[in-house]
């Protein structure tokens, strides 16, 4: 039986998601611009990310006052009551700035250090994903009728696994990782990039990759989609026997996992 907390939770973050996805479709100005950038002049933040933030955070606290945040648009606190909201209310701007379908919001329940809940809405493709920790994975959407129980790929042998990753906007640090992919490439069926480690994670989770991987990430990034991607039944790690971590970060489907894992630390993926 689902805990109480974890109940309310999901339905707390199920709705501030979507209401900040339908800000994100049907308020963004036709002349969006950069409102700032942030580790390099092309790691850019919009009006729209920021007011999205501010829309979950301040809808967050009306509900449950004590919660802490940590938010990528600068939502801090520490809270008191052992829940900590970890929030990324716009995943992929560069393709949102674009007018590029792929981007989402996600938005992650810690309670008392160890994610519970996690929710990712892509508001272009109608979908959202939801997880609960130990009860699985979940999708909504056009393509499915009504909630659909989420189950990574069966595994496929390496020279046949569609991977997704993604780039750094730090020029040395991207140049790094298409060396890495340059490798990997004639190893793998092919390799996809959709500007959005939330949407990766959670195709990986709904069978769509059959892995992912990328270098750069932070808590908000990975959050809400590792956790979908694990009640998936999908692996996640990062250096062989780590976490996934800002170094690097890895979601695939048992069997592709380690192998995968291994080339990229023996491609030094993870390298700084």
């Amino acid at each position: 039986m689902t805990d109480p907390l974890h109940t309310e939770l999901l339905k707390l973050a199920q709705e501030a998601a979507r209401r900040a996805g339908d800000l994100l479709r049907d308020g963004r100005p036709a002349d969006l611009e950069v409102a700032r950038t942030k580790s390099s002049p092309i790691d850019v933040v919009t009006e729209m990310d920021i007011a999205a933030e501010k829309l979950i955070t301040d809808l967050i606290s009306a509900h449950r006052p004590d919660d802490g945040f940590l938010g990528e648009e600068g939502a801090s606190s520490e809270g008191t009551s052992g829940v900590r909201w970890v929030i990324d209310p716009l995943d992929g701007t560069v393709n949102y700035l674009y007018g590029l379908p792929t981007w989402a919001v996600s938005i992650a329940a810690e309670v008392n250090g160890e994610t519970a809940v996690g929710v990712v809405a892509a508001p272009m493709r109608g979908e959202t994903y939801h997880a609960v920790r130990g009860e699985g994975a979940w999708a909504t959407g056009p393509t499915w009728s009504g909630d659909r129980a989420l189950a990574c790929r069966p595994a496929p042998p390496l020279d046949q696994a569609l991977v997704s990753t993604g780039f750094n906007y730090v020029l040395e640090v991207r140049t790094h990782q298409a060396e890495v992919a340059q490798r990997l490439i004639p190893l793998l069926r092919d390799i996809r990039r959709s500007g959005s480690a939330a949407v990766d994670l959670c195709d990986v989770a709904a069978g769509r990759l059959d892995g992912y991987y990328e270098r750069g990430l932070h808590p908000w990034d990975l959050a809400a989609g590792d956790l979908i991607a694990r009640e998936a039944g999908a692996l996640t790690g990062g250096r062989p026997g780590e976490r996934p971590a800002h170094h690097l970060a890895i979601a695939a489907t048992p069997g592709v996992f380690e192998p995968l894992q291994q080339l990229l630390e023996d491609f030094g993926a993870w390298h700084d």
